[in-house]
C-alpha cells in the first residue's frame, strides 16, 4: 500500500527469531490470522499477522518447522495482544498451535460494548481513519502458495491499523465508564478453548442438515448415507463439503430416493458437473440407505417448564436492558452466563460469584436486578 514500507515476511527460524525479539520488546501488538475454511476439509491456520510500534510481520506458518517460539508471547500478562473479532482467531490458534493466551484487547468486542453502530474492520476504519479496506481477497484461498504481494497487503492492513484503533477505543470505555465490562469481555476470550477434534465423523451430524427431522424413517437413512458419501469425498479431495454438494441437494436426494442417473437429473439443485463426478456414488449411497435400518430419532432433552420460565424472564430482561443501553443483548449479560443463571439459579449476591463468565462489574451492575427477575431478590 502507498505509504507502508512493506511487511516482514517471516518464513525461516531466524526471522521468526528477530520477531519474537521485536514482540517481547513490544507492550502493544496487534494480531491477526487468515484461514483456509472456504478452501479445505479441515480449516488451518495459514498465516500469522502482527504489527508492532516498528514494523507489520506476516508469518507463514506452512514454511516453518514449528511456531513454539511464539508461545510465551501469546500467554504473557504482560503483553496485550490486539485482535479485531478474537474469538475464531484465538480458536484456530489454539488448535493448530496449542497457544494459551493473556491480556487480550478486541477491538470488535470494545465496539460493541460502546454500542457502535457498525462493528466489521473495513466500516471501522473508515469512520475513524477514513482509510477502505478491499474485500477483494476475503474469501482466498491462504493455503495455497506462492502468495501475491497484493495479498499480503491485504493482510497486513488487517493489523496495522489495530494499536491506534485500540487508543480510541480504550479512551471511549473510559470516559464512558464501561472499561471495567469490556475487560471482562477480553478475559473471557482469553479463556477461549478449541472443542475437541474427533478423528472420525460425528454419525449424528446428518440430522443437522435443514428439514432432516421432516422426512420419513426411510429417507432419513438415505440422508444418513448420502451425507457419509459427500464427506468421505470431502476429505479425499480436502475440500469443504459444501464445495462437493450442497445440503439443499442432500435433502432433495433423500426425498427423492432416485435409481438411476437419469433420476439425478431430475433433481433441480444437481449440476451436470455432479452427476458426471458423484452420480454412481451417490446412487450406491442411496441404495445403501435403502436398505438400511431407520435411524434412531434424536433425543432431543425437554427443558423443565421452570427452567423455560426462567429463562424466559431472563431472556426478556437481557433484552431490554440492552435497548435501552443501545446495545446488542449478548453485551449484557454473555449467552453463556445466561444459560448458568438459567440452570443454576442463585439464591444470593455471593451465590452469583460461582455462574459462569459473571466477573465482578456486572455482578455490581446487574446482580441484585437478576435475583429479583429470578424470584430469589
Amino acid at each position: 500500500m502507498s505509504g507502508l514500507p512493506p511487511p516482514v515476511f517471516v518464513t525461516d527460524a531466524a526471522t521468526l527469531s528477530e520477531l519474537v525479539t521485536d514482540l517481547t520488546a513490544s507492550t502493544t501488538v496487534a494480531v491477526d490470522t487468515e484461514s483456509n475454511s472456504l478452501h479445505a476439509y479441515r480449516e488451518r491456520v495459514c498465516l500469522l499477522q502482527f504489527s508492532t510500534a516498528t514494523a507489520d510481520y506476516i508469518v507463514d506458518p506452512l514454511a516453518l518447522r514449528n511456531l513454539d517460539a511464539l508461545a510465551p508471547f501469546f500467554a504473557s500478562p504482560a503483553h496485550e495482544k490486539i485482535f479485531h473479532a478474537a474469538e475464531g482467531d484465538l480458536l484456530g490458534l489454539g488448535r493448530d498451535f496449542h497457544f494459551s493466551f493473556a491480556n487480550i484487547f478486541d477491538t470488535m468486542s470494545a465496539a460493541r460494548t460502546l454500542g457502535w453502530p457498525h462493528v466489521g474492520l473495513a466500516a471501522v476504519l473508515k469512520a475513524e481513519f477514513d482509510v477502505t479496506l478491499s474485500k477483494i481477497h476475503q474469501r482466498a484461498d491462504w493455503g495455497r502458495r506462492p502468495l501475491r504481494a497484493d495479498m499480503l497487503d491485504y493482510a497486513r492492513l488487517d493489523t496495522h491499523y489495530l494499536p491506534p484503533l485500540r487508543d480510541r477505543l480504550y479512551a471511549a470505555l473510559t470516559l464512558s465508564g464501561h472499561w471495567a465490562e469490556a475487560q471482562e469481555d477480553f478475559e473471557r476470550l482469553a479463556r477461549t478453548q478449541p472443542p475437541a477434534v474427533s478423528p472420525t465423523p460425528d454419525p449424528q451430524a446428518f440430522w443437522r442438515v435443514k428439514g432432516a427431522r421432516d422426512l420419513t424413517p426411510q429417507q432419513a437413512a438415505v440422508l444418513r448415507a448420502v451425507f457419509a458419501y459427500r464427506d468421505t469425498e470431502s476429505s479425499r479431495t480436502n475440500q469443504p463439503p459444501f464445495k462437493v454438494i450442497g445440503e439443499p441437494t442432500l435433502f432433495a436426494i433423500a426425498q427423492r430416493a432416485p435409481h438411476t442417473l437419469d433420476d439425478l437429473k431430475g433433481i433441480v439443485a444437481m449440476t451436470p458437473g455432479q452427476i458426471h463426478r458423484h452420480g454412481p456414488g451417490l446412487l450406491r449411497a442411496v441404495e445403501e440407505g435403502r436398505g438400511a435400518a431407520p435411524p434412531a430419532w434424536p433425543v432431543v432433552e425437554r427443558l423443565p417448564d421452570a427452567v423455560r420460565d426462567r429463562y424466559q424472564r431472563l431472556h426478556h430482561w437481557r433484552k431490554t436492558r440492552a435497548e435501552a443501553r443501545g446495545v446488542e443483548s449478548d453485551v449484557i449479560l454473555p449467552r453463556t452466563t445466561l444459560w448458568d443463571l438459567t440452570h443454576r439459579p442463585p439464591r444470593t449476591l455471593a451465590d452469583l460469584a460461582g455462574i459462569v463468565d459473571f466477573g465482578p462489574t456486572r455482578r455490581a451492575l446487574y446482580g441484585q436486578e437478576i435475583l429479583t427477575v429470578i424470584g430469589a431478590g
